[in-house]
């Protein structure tokens, strides 16, 4: 395929997943006292077995951490895995500051982050009772692919930072997809407009604050991991994903790497595309 093609599928790719209406949640509850500080609760549409309380699927919207990209556009997948029998956690968080290009806000993004995923389970007993809290997965797309990682590995932050947790998250696992999950190989491929240096606040604090968010040197966790990726992703190439399982067998981790012909970087969230029914089948195989 031609350049030219390459970005022309991509584009109608990117064209369909935000084509999709944003879809209502159930309920919705606050974690924090900013707007952005809220998660949406979607009660699971399909069946999970007679009698039994539906798995957790948390979701992590990308966006390369600017603020014009918002849970709405990840709603429809939100909904589309709730039909497939998961109740879901669709958790915002504080983005780009001021300006719109900008990626993140240090620390901001991450507190929000540990402070939902903390506050996950009481929201749960009280807001989706039907859910089963001990089998919960953690998935994010893109941006939110390394948010889902590192929340994963919050036990193996370095000593002294704030969201370090004493023991692992209890998660049936991570299903990343099309994560940003090695900062390195991510800043040198430029990836997203230099969204990654912008994240960790620019060239002057790039070194310092590597090591509190890039996944890539958050291992192992022990927790299993799945990462789904388009080999046609233009966004967030495949040699990132393929970086991430090199540093984890290295630490002595396998991950999954489930890797889809012709698909680019937005299927996987598109309720319209194939690609998005892979997704859900690699959630529920970690999570029942």
């Amino acid at each position: 395929m031609t350049d030219d093609a390459a970005a022309a599928r991509a584009a109608a790719e990117e064209t369909s997943v935000f084509s999709h209406p944003p879809v209502d949640p159930d309920a919705t509850a606050a974690y924090g006292d900013h707007p952005d500080q809220v998660i949406d609760f979607y009660a699971p549409r399909g069946e999970s077995g007679p009698g039994r309380p539906a798995p957790v699927v948390v979701v992590l919207h990308g966006g390369v951490w600017r603020a014009p990209y918002d849970r709405r556009h990840i709603s429809p997948f939100a909904d589309f895995v709730a039909r497939h029998g998961f109740a879901v956690a669709s958790v915002e968080y504080r983005r780009g500051g001021d300006e719109a290009s900008v990626a993140g806000r240090w620390p901001d993004t991450l507190d929000d982050v540990a402070a939902a995923l903390d506050a996950l389970p009481a929201f749960l007993r009280e807001l989706l009772p039907q859910a089963d809290p001990h089998r919960t997965v953690l998935t994010g797309h893109s941006a939110g692919g390394q948010l889902a990682l590192w929340g994963a590995a919050r036990h193996v932050l370095p000593a002294g930072s704030p969201w370090r947790t004493d023991v692992p998250a209890a998660l049936r696992g991570v299903v990343a997809l099309a994560p940003i999950a090695d900062f390195a190989i991510a800043d040198k491929l430029d990836v997203c407009g230099g969204g990654v240096r912008q994240f960790l606040g620019g060239d002057e604090h790039f070194a310092e604050r590597q090591p509190y968010a890039d996944p890539a040197l958050l291992l192992p966790t022990g927790i299993a991991t799945t990462l789904v990726q388009g080999r046609a992703d233009l966004d967030v190439p495949q040699a990132v994903t393929e970086s991430y399982a090199e540093a984890a067998a290295k630490a002595g981790e396998m991950v999954g790497v489930t890797l889809l012909e012709d698909v680019g970087h937005f299927p996987l969230i598109d309720p319209a595309a194939d690609a998005c029914a892979v997704v859900v089948e690699e959630i529920a195989q970690l999570a029942c």
